[in-house]
């Protein structure tokens, strides 16, 4: 059977910029979905259908950062139509954020009425695409961005795109929780799971200790671990290559 394998970008991440892994994998049917038309965090039902997937086909997920805790739940709730798990620098599920600004708390409330406030006023439309620059400087030791100036445009000076990202990353804190209660329970089948952890660049700081974190995570699903010391947290555009080759694998 064909397998099919779906993406999961990570917070604040587009399709466009997985485009080189998807080059290195000519002759794969690979589906990046877009978090500007679906959140990462959605439930799994709505991922197969931004994804496009039929009901038989046979799956392999690829996920990264908070993506990565979307393929946990989805690897984890239904494992027998899961054929291979990739996680690239995947979040952990230690990371669970403040509890008084999850979805629908009166913190996260007056965080999203003061984004649709900077919207309003134009602040993504001229600080977007600087705030695009500043993460690929931050988050890669290549500093190669495969974005278009007109794309970064579109996508991070959107009016409502910095709300988007808040709600991305405060539904993963509820995502980190609940992935983190199947992880802890007894896990059954798993898929075979390999661990991408980068090291490199500004992740050599945390490196001794997210490193044990992915460690402890792939104990748990009997996973593989392949350490990047040449790549920052965005792996994609640092080693699409190691990401092409995982999967190939």
């Amino acid at each position: 059977m064909t397998t099919t394998w779906v993406v999961l970008p990570g917070l604040a991440e587009t399709p466009e910029e997985f485009g080189r892994v998807v080059e290195l994998l000519p002759g794969l049917d690979l589906r990046v979905i877009d978090p500007w038309c679906t959140p990462i965090t959605s439930d799994v039902d709505e991922l197969r259908r931004a994804a496009g997937l039929p009901a038989d086909r046979e799956i392999g997920l690829v996920g990264h950062s908070i993506g990565g805790l979307a393929v946990l739940r989805w690897a984890l709730t239904r494992p027998l139509e899961v054929s291979r798990v990739v996680l690239v620098d995947t979040s952990l599920t230690s990371e669970t954020g403040w509890r008084w600004l999850y979805p629908g708390t009166r913190g996260d409330r007056a965080v999203r009425a003061f984004l649709r406030f900077l919207g309003r006023i134009g602040v993504p439309q001229l600080l977007g695409p600087a705030v695009r620059r500043l993460i690929v400087r931050i988050g890669s030791t290549t500093n190669r961005d495969l974005l278009s100036k007109a794309t970064a445009r579109k996508r991070y000076g959107a009016a409502l795109s910095w709300l988007l990202f808040w709600g991305e990353l405060a539904s993963s804190w509820e995502l980190a929780v609940e992935v983190g209660k199947l992880v802890a329970g007894p896990v059954g089948e798993v898929p075979p799971t390999t661990l991408l952890v980068a090291t490199g660049g500004s992740s050599r700081f945390t490196a001794d200790r997210w490193l044990a974190g992915q460690r402890r995570l792939a104990d748990v699903l009997d996973g593989t671990v392949e350490v990047l010391p040449d790549s920052a947290h965005l792996v994609h555009l640092d080693r699409p290559d190691a990401i092409a080759a995982a999967v190939r694998s």
